[in-house]
C-alpha cells in the first residue's frame, strides 16, 4: 500500500547538483547532496556513473562536504573542493580510486577550479581577506587587520553585502596557479573585485574571467582576459550589465557566455566575443538560457550546447553560431538540473512534480536512447502517486484582450475533483514555476492529504519571450493579479476546485500573495514569505535592490518612488481578511525582514484577522529550499498546518 508523502521525506531526499564527465570511458562524476539529519545540515558525496548504464561507484566518502568535481585531461586524477578540513581547500584523488590528499592552501575558501590543460596545474578561484579601510586599494602583500564578530563593517561601494554571505567588503576572490605535484600557489589576479567565473583557452595560454567592476559601483560584471601568468589583462566587454559562464571554443579564438544588457535582467542571452573584443549575440534576445554552467561548445567549434528554460521548461538543445534558432535534442514536461556530455553520451539530472530528481545519459547527437542512470530516491516509489498535469488558462491580457498562459497542476491520482485548490505564485517574478522537490516538499504533502496545487506562469515570467516578460514592468500587480483570478475562475467552472482557495508565495510570490489578500477575499487562506512588500523601502535595503528595482518599476536610470509606493502591498494590506502566516529568515538580505515585519504589524493593529510571524534566525532569502533541514521540515509543515486549518472556512468579510 501506498503511503502518503510528508515533511519529513526531505531528509530522504538526495539530489545531484553538479556533473563533469570524461570520455575514457564515459562516465559522469557528479555531486550527490543529501541531508545530514543527526548535525541538521547537509554532506555531499562525489559518484562515478558510467553513461553505458554500469553501475555507479561512490568516490569519496567524506567527512564534510566534497563538490565541484573535475576530471584531469590525463584521466588520471580527479580534483574536487571539500570543507572536510574545515575551510573549503583543493583534493585530487586518483580517478581509479583511492584516497584524497590536499592539494596546497588558499587564504579562504575554494569556490572553483578547472584544470590546465596540461593536466600538470590548475587554476583556482579562492578568496583573500582584504582590510576594508584599504577602500579597495591592492593588497600589496600587506595583511589585513584580524576581525572579529565586532569589527566595524565599513561601505564604500555598492554592493556592499549580499545574501547568504552577509558583509563582503572584507574578502575579495580571485585567482591562484596551482601546481598538482607540489602544492605550490601563485595569485594570478589582484585589485578590488571579485572573479566570479573562469575558463581556460585549448592551449592553457589565456584565461577568460568575469569579475566585478572597481569603484563606486560594483554590481555589474565585465568579461576579462589574461595571460596564463595572470599578465596583460584586457577587458573585452563594456556594454552589457551581466556576464556569466565563458567557455573558450575549440580553436581558442571566441568566447562563448551568457549575459543581460540591462542592470537587474534574469533572462540571460548567449554572446560570443572573439580575441580582439568584437561582440555579437546568438540567437534571438527571446533565447533563455537556464544556467549559465550548461554552455559547451561541439568540438568542431561551429555550434554550442546548452540547457534552454523554454516555456517552463527546460530543454537541451544545438545552436549553431551562425543560426538564430536552435535545435531540440532534449526535451519534455520537466526541468534540469546540471549537464554535461561525454563524447558520444550525454548526462543530465532532472526535475518534476511526480518524479523524483535523478540522473539520466542520451546520445550527443540527437538526444536519442535515453536512459536512468541512477536510483538515488528509490523511497519515492513508496509514495501517493501524484499527476501534474500542463494546462492552459485565457486570461486578460491588460491591453484590453486576451491571452492564453500556462501553469502546472497539481494532485495525487486517485483524489477527484472538485478539491480545494493552492494558488503557488513563483518568484522572480521574471523566472518560472521552479519543480524541484527541495524547495517544494509541501506540494506532494498537501497532494496527499486531498488538495490540487496550482503554478501559475502569468505574464512577466521568463522564458514565455522578451515581450511576455517585460510587460510587467511597472506593472506588478496590475497585470498579473488579475490573470491568477482568471485562470483560478477557469478552474471552478471546470470543477476542478470550489471556494476552498489559498495562496501562497515567496519573494516576488509572497509579494504578489500580499497584494491578492489586499486587494481581494478571494482566498481562505495565505502564506506570505519573504516578500516585497513596501518596494521603496527594500529598493535601499535589499542587497540589489538600488539596481533591480529601477528595472523592475519600468524606470531604468532612475528611481520612481511614487510608483514603488503605489504599487506596494502595504498600501492595501490593512484590508485583508484572509488568515495569513508570515514566514522570514531573520538574515535575508535580498528581501529583508523589515519588509515582513510592516505587513505583518499593519495587518495586526488594523483588525481581528489571523495572523502570525515566523522568524528563522540565521537564515537568509532561500531558507525553503536550502536552509538548515530543521527550518525547511518546519516552514513546510506550517504552510500545511496553516492551509488546512482555515481553508474550511469562509472568510470574515
Amino acid at each position: 500500500m501506498k503511503q502518503p508523502f510528508t515533511v519529513d521525506d526531505l531528509y530522504l531526499h538526495r539530489k545531484i547538483t553538479e556533473i563533469h564527465c570524461t570520455e575514457g570511458p564515459p562516465t559522469a562524476a557528479c555531486t550527490v547532496r543529501s541531508v545530514d539529519r543527526g548535525n541538521d545540515g547537509y554532506i555531499s558525496r562525489l559518484w562515478a556513473f558510467p553513461l553505458d548504464g554500469g553501475p555507479a561507484v561512490p568516490l569519496t566518502h567524506g567527512p564534510g562536504e566534497d563538490q565541484s568535481p573535475q576530471w584531469s585531461p590525463r584521466q588520471d586524477q580527479l580534483a574536487f573542493v571539500s570543507d572536510r578540513g574545515g575551510t573549503a581547500q583543493v583534493y585530487l584523488m586518483p580517478c581509479g580510486g583511492g584516497e584524497a590528499r590536499q592539494c596546497g592552501t588558499f587564504p579562504g575558501a575554494v569556490n572553483n577550479l578547472k584544470w590546465m590543460p596540461d593536466g600538470e596545474s590548475l587554476v583556482v578561484a579562492a578568496a583573500v581577506p582584504v582590510d576594508p579601510d584599504w577602500r579597495g586599494g591592492r593588497s600589496d602583500g600587506r595583511t589585513p587587520k584580524e576581525r572579529t564578530p565586532g569589527s566595524p563593517e565599513v561601505a564604500w561601494r555598492l554592493p556592499y553585502k549580499t545574501d547568504g554571505s552577509g558583509y563582503m567588503l572584507a574578502r575579495e576572490v580571485h585567482l591562484f596557479r596551482l601546481d598538482a605535484a607540489s602544492g605550490k600557489t601563485t595569485q594570478l589576479t589582484d585589485g578590488a573585485f571579485d572573479v566570479m567565473d573562469f575558463d581556460i583557452s585549448p592551449d592553457g595560454k589565456h584565461i577568460a574571467y568575469v569579475r566585478t567592476r572597481e569603484g563606486r559601483f560594483a554590481h555589474r560584471t565585465d568579461l576579462w582576459r589574461c595571460n596564463a601568468e595572470g599578465t596583460h589583462p584586457v577587458q573585452l566587454t563594456s556594454g552589457l550589465a551581466m556576464v556569466m559562464g565563458p567557455v573558450w571554443s575549440p580553436s581558442g579564438n571566441s568566447i562563448a557566455f551568457s549575459g543581460a544588457v540591462q542592470e537587474g535582467d534574469a533572462q540571460a542571452n548567449l554572446w560570443l566575443v572573439d580575441f580582439a573584443g568584437h561582440l555579437r549575440r546568438l540567437g534571438t534576445p527571446s533565447l533563455c538560457v537556464c544556467d549559465p554552467e550548461t554552455l559547451y561548445w561541439e568540438p568542431d567549434g561551429r555550434s554550442v550546447l546548452f540547457a534552454q528554460a523554454h516555456r517552463g521548461r527546460h530543454r537541451i538543445v544545438r545552436l549553431p553560431v551562425a543560426a538564430t534558432e536552435p535545435s531540440v535534442l532534449v526535451s519534455g514536461d520537466r526541468q534540469f538540473g546540471a549537464f554535461c556530455p561525454a563524447g558520444a553520451r550525454m548526462a543530465f539530472s532532472a526535475e518534476h512534480p511526480a518524479r523524483p530528481s535523478e540522473l539520466y545519459a542520451c546520445d550527443s547527437v540527437d538526444g536519442r536512447n535515453e536512459q536512468q542512470l541512477s536510483d538515488l530516491n528509490a523511497w519515492w516509489s513508496d509514495r501517493t502517486p501524484v499527476q501534474a498535469e500542463a494546462r492552459q488558462f485565457h486570461v486578460p491580457d491588460g491591453q484590453g484582450g486576451t491571452e492564453v498562459i500556462e501553469g502546472w497542476l497539481l494532485k495525487a491520482e486517485e483524489r477527484h475533483w472538485p478539491l480545494p485548490l493552492l494558488d503557488d505564485v513563483h518568484g522572480g517574478p521574471a523566472s518560472y514555476a521552479l519543480l524541484d522537490f527541495d524547495t517544494n516538499v509541501y506540494w506532494q504533502v498537501l497532494c496527499s492529504r486531498g488538495w490540487a496545487v496550482l503554478v501559475l506562469n502569468a505574464v512577466g515570467s521568463a522564458s514565455y519571450g522578451r515581450e511576455f516578460c517585460d510587460r510587467l514592468l511597472g506593472r506588478w500587480g496590475v497585470l498579473d493579479w488579475p490573470q491568477h483570478q482568471a485562470a483560478i475562475e477557469q478552474l471552478r467552472k471546470d470543477g476542478a476546485c470550489d471556494d476552498r482557495v489559498a495562496i501562497c508565495g515567496k519573494s516576488y510570490g509572497g509579494y504578489l500573495s500580499a497584494w491578492a489578500i489586499g486587494h481581494s477575499d478571494l482566498f481562505r487562506a495565505a502564506v506570505v514569505m519573504a516578500p516585497v512588500g513596501n518596494i521603496e523601502a527594500h529598493y535601499g535595503t535589499s542587497d540589489g535592490g538600488y539596481y533591480a528595482d529601477p528595472l523592475y518599476m519600468g524606470s531604468q536610470g532612475c528611481f520612481d518612488r511614487k510608483l514603488a509606493l503605489q504599487l506596494s502591498p502595504l498600501r492595501a494590506i490593512e484590508k485583508a481578511v484572509t488568515p495569513t502566516i508570515f514566514l522570514q529568515g531573520k538574515e535575508d538580505e535580498r528581501c529583508p525582514k523589515c519588509q515582513t515585519e510592516e505587513l505583518f504589524v499593519s495587518m495586526m493593529c488594523a483588525g481581528d484577522t489571523p495572523a502570525e510571524l515566523v522568524l528563522y534566525p540565521d537564515e537568509g532569502h532561500t531558507f525553503l529550499g536550502e536552509g538548515k533541514p530543521s527550518v525547511r521540515a518546519d516552514a513546510a509543515a506550517r504552510i500545511v498546518d496553516w492551509l488546512e486549518k482555515h481553508v474550511r472556512q469562509p472568510v470574515k468579510r
